[in-house]
């Protein structure tokens, strides 16, 4: 149900607690106290029947005898209680609970039946459900305390939302006494109605919340979580934490990419993906809180450090440097300035080190040069306590500094500022003083680069967010009628992997560039293929049962021809030493691929039980596991979420070429990764793919061993997507009534440049009209936000025209129609613009049939808009569609109109 009724949990205008208590230490106790003592301006009602009062206030025996319905219900009952109780709230109308008792899933099946009884309760009523098991919730803003935390936390615009309640007492002991706030607190326990992705769809649309942090112990639905951390990851900053990265958990794997691929690093794939920033340990996540709490917002990855200390500043290099960050090159004409107001002895570079006598006015030259400098994206200021410098006179020089920044008339750019005062009785007085004027500060150089690394990884996850991928590259042949049989084939005879030259000719069908292989049944066979293939031989055992066959004596390389005879028997009897209950269908011969100097990469997939299919990329060869230098991707990935997996491994730093090493054809591997990819999106039986080695040089890829592992349909691999992948099949052609034929299909993200170009083929007048404002042009981000849209909870349809259509081109685009669903699936909001030299030629009315058609199929029951009144072209076409109008209550220039489909 995601956000239905979520407003009852967080703005509720009255709320009821049952199992209140005047019980020492009792639960009912502690959250009766936080609620009558928070500030909620609402009835607040206690529940209990051996009470005559609680907190002063007159308790009630029951539900059933409150006065009237509570919109939000509190519960610390006994767990057996709990679905009676739900079910009676629900019928009187209760829209949301939280329930804090414990004794649910987490005690083995007897549980899970009773909190299945809870949500059986509660579903008929539509009534939703924080928990059970849970701290609770807490609203500061809205003066609701819901919980039993033992500290009132501050009122402030960062949300919190953790299945831990520990997790979420310890940040607020710890915010606190700092003047660090929040909008909301919620524990979410055993998240049997409420989960992470309806928090992050409610929060992302709450104007309160500013950032969204996340302590993460297992996410359960996939799909929905995706959808909903990409939506909000666009709106504002969200930073997780996710417990549990031992691979323990992780599953039995049969490839060399399920090996590698553990289940951690798959939730880092998708945490990267959404657009989020994952920090490693709680103490980082109460870093990141004091770093949000301030507003920083850094635009680049080069830092400068301006310090008194020269030791410090070298620590502060290695760690930055350690944790792949970069040192600013200063401007010579920087070097020459600071060489005016520095000592003689100061470092003359970066670290700028402005020696331990340093007081504020030598802190502000500094500073005030170094920011003004085009080739820093953030500095770093640090102190070190000394005799003969008050550290607080450095603070305030750098925070005057700073203010008159943020301050200053016309905006510009706003460099962001670090602080870094080590000690702690000296420190004090300047660490207040650094957060007054809200300049995030650090104990330690370490936890400083931590938090500037932080910044630089999340301002990446932003970028890949919103960068548009390049077209051409991605428009390949394949071949689907070439892998369809070959899968089918090994279904049917129960094989659950192919053959290596069956997994060939699918990937050749997919445009992959292999080896040429052949098989043979007999060492004869295989001597005979050879002398056909010429030149030097890899032979390699052919069965089913055997994983990983150089493991086993089962792959020959470098053979003559006259060699695979004899070495095909031998290779036979090792096998059969070794394992004797082989099924051995015989040998693959192949010519071996002479490609001097040319890197060994894995490329393979595995199917994730949570995020599905997940790509890996990394350094390949017979060493993979001990290398294990990888990167995961989840599909279905475009050119740019691939270069951005190569750039996430030590290898690609090869693949760039050094000393007498030519540079690979980077764009071929990425191409190579995105086949794959497309591969595994077309074909659901696929559940596991290893190409190793796979060749890259200067003269492309070449796939030497592959290997497929197959599985019969079920409804889980049908949908095992965690990012819908794009629509195909919502591809038509439709002809208007002057015969021209157009396209129609979803927009990709490599649309952007058509749709800047449609924009300017439109009159601004027509602009006015779409967008409620006279506009020329779009920005990058809202172009990108446009095209790069989630195919689960938007859709947009372009039409190109046929007569114009380049197959290496994603446009022009004459027409775009779109629809975007709340999380709830029930309404949508449309949008129509076609050229202006398209108007009156019936196009924008195709376009808004085929928009409605597809809402219908989806289940929506709504979908709505706001026209412009003096918009007749759009009017009128509602009205012959069957929208209905409304007034708009806030604007008189402003029409409502709205279609609901008849089921």
């Amino acid at each position: 149900m995601t956000i239905r009724n979520l407003n009852s949990l967080f703005k509720p205008a009255s709320v009821a607690l049952i199992g209140a208590s005047r019980r020492d230490r009792s639960v009912g106790k502690v959250v009766a106290r936080n609620l009558f003592n928070a500030g909620f301006d609402g009835p607040i009602m206690p529940v209990n029947p051996r009470e005559r009062s609680i907190e002063g206030v007159l308790a009630y025996p029951s539900v059933s005898d409150l006065p009237i319905t509570p919109e939000l219900a509190v519960i610390a009952t006994p767990p057996a209680t709990v679905p009676g109780l739900i079910a009676e709230l629900g019928a009187r109308g209760t829209k949301a609970a939280v329930v804090i008792t414990a004794g649910f899933a987490e005690m083995g099946e007897e549980g899970r039946k009773l909190q299945q009884a809870v949500l059986d309760a509660a579903r008929p009523h539509l009534l939703r459900i924080i928990g059970p098991n849970c701290l609770g919730i807490m609203v500061p803003g809205q003066g609701l305390n819901a919980s039993f935390c033992h500290v009132p936390p501050l009122k402030g615009d960062i949300a919190l939302v953790a299945q831990s309640g520990a997790v979420v007492t310890s940040i607020v002991d710890w915010a606190t006494p700092r003047g660090i706030g929040f909008s909301h607190l919620i524990s979410l326990g055993s998240k049997a109605d409420v989960d992470f992705g309806d928090m992050l769809d409610y929060l992302a649309q709450d104007g309160s919340v500013r950032a969204i942090l996340l302590y993460v112990e297992a996410i359960t639905s996939a799909r929905k979580f995706m959808s909903a951390a990409r939506t909000a990851a666009r709106a504002k900053p969200v930073i997780v934490i996710k417990a549990g990265r031992s691979e323990e958990g992780s599953r039995a794997a049969s490839s060399h990419t399920g090996a590698l691929a553990g289940a951690d690093a798959v939730y880092d794939a998708a945490f990267r993906r959404a657009g989020m920033l994952r920090v490693g340990e709680l103490d980082e996540l109460f870093a990141a809180v004091e770093t949000l709490a301030t507003g920083v917002q850094i635009g680049g990855d080069r830092l400068a450090i301006v310090t008194n200390g020269g030791g410090v500043g070298v620590l502060a290099t290695d760690t930055l440097i350690a944790g792949g960050g970069r040192l600013a090159q200063l401007s010579p004409d920087t070097l020459a300035q600071l060489d005016k107001v520095l000592p003689p002895t100061w470092s003359h570079g970066n670290p700028v080190d402005i020696i331990g006598d340093a007081d504020g006015k030598r802190y502000a030259d500094a500073l005030k040069i170094v920011m003004a400098d085009k080739n820093i994206d953030a500095v770093l200021v640090m102190n070190c306590p000394t005799a003969v410098a008050d550290g607080a006179d450095a603070a305030q020089a750098v925070a005057d500094i700073v203010r008159e920044q943020n301050s200053r008339a016309g905006g510009g750019r706003r460099l962001p500022v670090l602080g870094c005062w080590l000690g702690e009785q000296q420190a004090a007085p300047s660490r207040r003083l650094l957060d007054h004027a809200r300049i995030p500060h650090y104990q330690t150089p370490n936890q400083a680069i931590r938090a500037f690394l932080h910044l630089v990884q999340y301002r990446r996850n932003q970028e890949l967010l919103m960068e548009t991928p390049a077209s051409a590259p991605e428009q390949f042949d394949v071949d689907m009628g070439a892998v369809r049989p070959v899968i089918d084939t090994a279904l049917a005879d129960g094989r659950g992997w192919l053959s290596e030259f069956e997994a060939k000719e699918v990937l050749r069908a997919y445009g992959v560039p292999c080896v040429q292989t052949v098989t043979a049944a007999t060492p004869a066979e295989a001597e005979r293929a050879a002398k056909r293939l010429g030149g030097r031989i890899a032979l390699k055992i052919l069965s089913p049962d055997i994983t990983h066959k150089s493991d086993l004596g089962g792959v020959s390389l470098n053979l003559l021809p006259t060699q695979v005879w004899a070495e095909a028997e031998a290779m036979l009897e090792r096998i059969r030493t070794a394992m004797p209950d082989a099924r051995i269908e015989g040998f693959t011969v192949q010519e071996m691929a002479h490609r001097p100097g040319a890197q060994e990469l894995i490329l393979g997939m595995v199917d994730d039980p949570l995020f599905g299919p997940v790509i890996l990329f990394g350094a390949g060869g017979v060493a993979v596991e001990v290398l294990d230098d990888k990167a995961l991707a989840l599909a279905p990935l475009n050119l740019n979420l691939a270069r951005d997996a190569m750039a996430r491994t030590r290898i690609y730093k090869l693949l760039q070429g050094y000393r007498h090493m030519a540079r690979a054809d980077l764009d071929a591997v990425a191409l190579t990764m995105t086949k794959v990819s497309q591969l595994i999106t077309d074909f659901p039986e696929i559940a596991e793919l290893d190409i190793n080695p796979l060749y890259a040089d200067e003269a492309g890829v070449l796939a030497l061993d592959a290997r497929i592992k197959v599985k019969p349909l079920t409804e889980r691999s049908l949908k095992r997507l965690a990012i819908r992948a794009y629509p195909k099949k919502l591809e038509h052609t439709l002809t208007l009534r002057s015969g021209r034929e157009f396209l129609v299909r979803p927009i990709r993200p490599e649309d952007e440049p058509a749709i800047h170009d449609m924009i300017a083929a439109t009159s601004v007048e027509d602009m006015r009209l779409r967008f409620f404002a006279p506009m020329r042009r779009l920005s990058h981000q809202m172009a990108a936000r446009l095209t790069q849209i989630d195919y689960d909870r938007e859709m947009a349809l372009v039409a190109i025209p046929q007569d114009l259509s380049d197959p290496e081109k994603p446009g022009p685009i004459f027409g775009v129609v779109r629809i975007t669903a709340d999380p709830d699936n029930e309404r949508a909001e449309y949008a129509v613009l076609v050229r202006s030299d398209m108007k009156g030629k019936g196009l924008g009315s195709r376009l808004m049939k085929a928009i409605l058609a597809y809402a219908d199929s989806r289940g929506i029951q709504e979908v709505f808009g706001e026209v412009l009144r003096e918009n007749a072209g759009m009017l009128g076409l509602c009205r012959d569609l069957g929208f209905t109008f409304h007034d708009s209550p806030d604007d008189h220039g402003i029409v409502e109109v709205s279609y609901r489909f008849k089921r």
